[in-house]
């Protein structure tokens, strides 16, 4: 049985989110889903639920999500917050989460971390409204032991690579202060102050990418709203919609671009 890091991540958080809590689950369907079910009922504190198994795990788009005790962690953070622009939070989320880890971790736009491009870990990020408020519920969920990637266009990396000893309760204890600070920072700075911090974990820039209404370019980073710059010969395109995928061309990458979480609720 893990033993989860609750009280030190609470006493750490707490002075920066009053009323905050934090919640062990042996099984919930996503806790994602929790949290917008809680917000949305009328219990809005600041959160930190974790899940060690998810039944109904979900990425973007709806994909399933794989969670099994002890080989994943997956977690959910909810807090009320007001940015001056939502544009890059998954960014932000990301080089936070990759530089509680490992150097060798790369940022894949929008919202996964990759190692040796292979997928370790993604983001979802979700917002709802109560009493005139904005909050939202970030979502990682990251691998931390081998496993099998059977039917899968690329086998998943998992975080003991890097870290064979780690656990997901070391893991959630390196990131989640950090994380909270991280999404406190971005709503006073916005995505600029992650700027260059991403750019040096940018897995797409300086590779041939192809969107999928089959223009072609080269990857240049991003903008300072997170926006993908995409170089295709006469112009640079900016790349924001959720209706765009982007994927190196002949490779296996798969993701849908967005960078601003989409309201839910009211």
């Amino acid at each position: 049985m893990q033993r989860w890091p609750a009280e030190a991540i609470w006493q750490a958080v707490e002075p920066l989110l009053p009323a905050f809590s934090v919640e062990i689950l042996p099984e919930i369907d996503s806790t994602n889903t929790e949290l917008m079910r809680r917000i949305r009922a009328g219990r809005a504190e600041p959160t930190l639920l974790v899940a060690e198994r998810q039944t109904a795990g979900r990425g973007r788009l709806g994909r399933q999500w794989q969670a099994d005790a002890g080989a994943s962690l997956t977690f959910s953070l909810s807090l009320p917050l007001a940015p001056q622009d939502w544009s890059g939070l998954s960014l932000a989320v990301g080089v936070s989460v990759a530089d509680s880890l490992h150097s060798a971790i790369k940022i894949k736009w929008p919202n996964d971390l990759w190692l040796d491009d292979r997928k370790l870990a993604g983001i979802l990020i979700e917002t709802a409204s109560i009493e005139g408020q904005r909050h939202a519920v970030i979502g990682v969920g990251i691998n931390i032991t081998p496993r099998a990637g059977d039917g899968m266009s690329t086998p998943p990396a998992s975080l003991q690579e890097l870290l064979p000893e780690i656990g997901a309760a070391e893991t959630l204890e390196r990131i989640a202060a950090p994380l909270v600070k991280a999404v406190l920072a971005f709503e006073r700075s916005g995505f600029e102050a992650f700027r260059a911090a991403f750019a040096r974990r940018d897995l797409l820039k300086g590779r041939p990418l192809v969107t999928s209404d089959g223009t072609n370019g080269m990857g240049q980073g991003v903008d300072e709203t997170g926006a993908l710059l995409l170089a295709t010969g006469a112009e640079v395109r900016k790349i924001s919609s959720a209706e765009v995928s982007v994927r190196p061309v002949g490779g296996s990458f798969d993701t849908t671009a967005s960078t601003a979480p989409r309201p839910q609720g009211s």
